[in-house]
């Protein structure tokens, strides 16, 4: 049985000019210790679906669903008590920009041990020496020191460590990584990656990585799912996605690839779709 498991989900949004359907009837499931990427270029409805599932979406948004449950769980209809116990503690969500994230008038040790201390009931002394253990892990420097700082007093990839270190606080069974590189350097990005990997391999989690990035997804994934106009194109192991794809879009992602590039410019999708229909 499936760890996630969401059949025919649709988000729409009401707006000054009517409904807007942002996830248009997709289905996705995660299974245990996976690593799931959700990968399409921006407004494809990525996010969105994994916000659905996180009950974080305004409320202009609509949500309905098929199914959508956690461990056999129905969890479309939680109360707030009820989602209260379960976001944060069995399923929490790594954001894509780090420094907005949290919160510039604490410390990030407060935040971190507030986390702690809400979830999993930690004295105060016990919350500070897990959420030192918890810098340990994630890899920040001088762990003693940086616990003291405010978020704007950190580079923007130890704030993506703070983070992931919050997200990991309660040991959960679920990760969901937004785009958790995109606001970093290159060289960032793969030390977050690598840990990433690390973390979810230490702890068993499942892990649902949402990216654009075709690159990362060949590195990281088990199972991929492509996503286009909020629609679900293809769905297939990684290395299938990756020798035989069956999806014109999915074609197109990879056509995009530095290394496919040729004259002057890179490929862009519209340019393969233009090609597609000339043929």
């Amino acid at each position: 049985m499936a760890l996630l498991n969401i059949k025919n989900l649709t988000v729409k949004f009401a707006t000054a000019t009517g409904s807007f359907t942002a996830v248009d009837g997709i289905d996705v499931h995660v299974d245990r210790g996976e690593v799931l990427a959700i990968v399409g270029e921006s407004g494809s409805g990525k996010s969105v679906s994994m916000l659905a599932v996180m009950g974080l979406l305004p409320d202009t948004a609509s949500i309905t669903a098929d199914e959508m449950t956690y461990d056999g769980r129905d969890i479309s209809n939680l109360s707030a008590s009820e989602r209260r116990t379960l976001i944060g503690r069995e399923i929490t969500m790594i954001f894509q920009e780090p420094v907005a994230s949290l919160n510039p008038s604490f410390t990030v040790g407060f935040q971190i041990e507030e986390v702690l201390r809400l979830n999993l009931g930690l004295s105060r002394r016990d919350a500070q020496s897990r959420a030192l253990d918890l810098f340990r892990a994630v890899g920040i420097p001088e762990p003693e020191a940086k616990i003291k700082a405010y978020p704007h007093q950190m580079s923007g990839g130890q704030c993506q460590r703070v983070m992931i270190a919050i997200a990991i606080a309660s040991n959960p069974r679920l990760l969901i990584a937004d785009e958790p590189t995109t606001a970093l350097d290159v060289t960032i990005q793969k030390q977050i990656l690598d840990l990433l990997m690390k973390l979810q391999e230490d702890y068993g989690m499942a892990l649902i990585l949402i990216t654009h990035d075709m690159g990362v997804v060949a590195e990281t994934a088990d199972r991929v799912v492509v996503q286009y106009q909020g629609k679900k194109m293809e769905e297939a192991d990684v290395l299938s996605l990756f020798e035989n794809p069956q999806s014109p879009y999915t074609r197109a992602l990879l056509s995009a690839l530095p290394e496919h590039a040729t004259g002057d410019r890179l490929p862009t999708v519209s340019d393969f779709f233009a090609q597609e229909t000339a043929r």
